[in-house]
């Protein structure tokens, strides 16, 4: 019986690992695709998880929320913090570099 106790947590430690490095993938794309999009410099290529919680999602059974953060740059001197929350593989709150854009002024 103990030989299966630690098969079963050595399987749930294993399926934990797994999902916190796809979501750290998934959160490293997102980060990157964002400082391309708004033409800023995506520092040290790698984000830093820095938070896990338990959050109910859509479909109303709990799941974990990563929190990841990224640093970027508008001329290589400067350092910016981006922060971006995961929930079940699904952006849910981003704070970083935004695509520039122009909102047309109609005529006054």
């Amino acid at each position: 019986m103990s030989a299966l106790l630690w098969l079963l947590a050595a399987g749930a430690g294993f399926a934990y690992w797994n999902a916190a490095r796809a979501a750290a993938e998934r959160a490293g794309e997102l980060g990157r695709n964002a400082c391309k999009a708004a033409g800023v410099i995506w520092l040290d290529q790698s984000v830093h998880a820095n938070g896990l919680r338990l959050r109910r999602g859509e479909d109303g059974w709990l799941g974990f929320e990563r929190s990841f953060r990224f640093e970027y740059s508008h001329d290589g001197t400067d350092r910016h913090v981006g922060r971006l929350v995961l929930r079940q593989g699904r952006l849910v709150s981003f704070v970083g570099p935004v695509a520039p854009s122009v909102t047309p002024l109609g005529p006054h």
